[in-house]
């Protein structure tokens, strides 16, 4: 095997081998609140459902525990790892953490456990060693998402409650600004939260020319935390500056109906596009033709469409967030924006000005190469096996 889909090579998968065998890690549990074919699924789940992969390959026993996703069996096998989806998007907490004090799906030699929002307290019950990887914190996403009772129940269990029971386990995040945000708001000792960032699908490169009249992509969840009703509004105001401008937004969320019918009350159905779930291929695709990636979401540890878009050579207009901050090097691979206004303003900018255009795509590519999975794989899985190594010399 030369590589795994350009994933890794076979030099790669060998030391993270080493890297697991020499940590005693045969067997690894992942804890997940959505499986990568839940309808809803993110860059959470690809960022899970890769690393499980490679290490996988690598000759770990991953199984991947998560709730009901439609239209998929409750036990499966991907790429090497087991899944196991039981119970829904709430019992599955209770269920997969009572199942692994258990052992009703063998045993472990180590645990991952992906808080996301909802945490599964495997400080709690936990023996073996293990991680959590807190992508963000959400903060004001419980707002967005519950009623006010029960997003005040999260937001309290979020930065409250649950920080404490998780002080001595070892934290995985994505960016150094969602680092900043773990300390600081949920008061996490820097020394145990550890920035490992996701990597970039070799498949996502230049190909061919860009589309020959502006073209805008945006790609996400129709979900409140995405703001995509910020992002219509932005490219309304944006379509009076360039007329020929067209936009698409990818994905599908609960707030579609929502949005087509912002869309269509501005008169924008002629240039703004809704066309649901679509290939990656066809994905890909548009971030090749794209001029611009643009994204006003509120939340994220990351951002990858952002990455993703700029390893086809496409640059990225977004909002100031931790994450973004990121994922964008600013005034380099894209620009950062503090406001629905300013939003606006870079998108003028980049559409308007060729040589601009032309400057930062050049730097989205060189900024996309440094981000690999084999390097994520590596780096979460040293996380991991320190603790391992900690705990069987003390």
């Amino acid at each position: 095997m030369a590589d795994l889909e350009g994933l890794a090579t076979t030099a790669e998968i060998a030391k993270l081998g080493d890297l697991a065998a020499e940590a005693g890690l045969q067997r690894v549990a992942m804890l997940a609140w959505r499986d990568l074919d839940d309808p809803e699924a993110g860059g959470s789940e690809v960022h899970a459902s890769t690393i499980a992969r490679l290490w996988a390959e690598a000759g770990i026993e991953v199984t991947m525990r998560t709730s009901f996703a439609a239209g998929q069996p409750q036990m499966s096998w991907r790429h090497g790892y087991r899944v196991i989806r039981k119970a829904g998007r709430y019992m599955v907490f209770p269920r997969a953490a009572f199942s692994e004090m258990m052992g009703w799906h063998g045993g472990r030699d180590g645990l991952v456990e992906i808080w996301n929002g909802m945490p599964f307290m495997s400080p709690v019950w936990a023996r073996t060693p293990h991680v959590t990887w807190l992508h963000h914190v959400h903060a004001d996403m419980w707002n967005m998402t519950l009623p006010p009772k029960l997003a005040a129940v999260g937001r309290t269990l979020e930065s409250t409650i649950a920080p404490k029971f998780y002080r001595r386990t070892p934290i995985v995040t994505l960016s150094n600004s969602s680092r900043h945000e773990l300390v600081t708001d949920l008061k996490f000792k820097p020394s145990m939260v550890h920035v490992v960032p996701p990597g970039i699908d070799p498949r996502f490169s230049p190909l061919g020319p860009k589309s020959p009249t502006p073209l805008v992509v945006a790609v996400g969840r129709l979900v409140p935390v995405k703001q995509f009703d910020v992002l219509v509004d932005a490219l309304v105001k944006l379509h009076a500056h360039h007329p020929t401008m067209e936009a698409v937004i990818v994905g599908e969320g609960y707030r579609r109906e929502q949005l087509e019918a912002q869309i269509h009350e501005a008169g924008a159905d002629q240039y703004i596009q809704l066309p649901g779930h679509i290939s990656d291929e066809e994905v890909i695709d548009l971030y090749q033709r794209a001029w611009v990636l643009t994204s006003a979401s509120a939340r994220e540890g990351w951002g990858m469409t952002v990455t993703e878009a700029a390893a086809c050579g496409t640059p990225a207009v977004v909002t100031r967030i931790a994450g973004h901050s990121d994922a964008v090097s600013e005034g380099r691979s894209g620009l950062l924006a503090g406001s629905p206004d300013e939003l606006v303003d870079g998108l003028n900018r980049v559409l308007g000005d060729p040589e601009l255009r032309g400057r930062l795509s050049q730097g989205a590519r060189h900024h996309a190469e440094q981000f690999t999975w084999a390097a994520t794989a590596r780096g979460t899985l040293e996380v991991l096996a320190a603790e391992a190594l900690r705990r069987r010399r003390s």
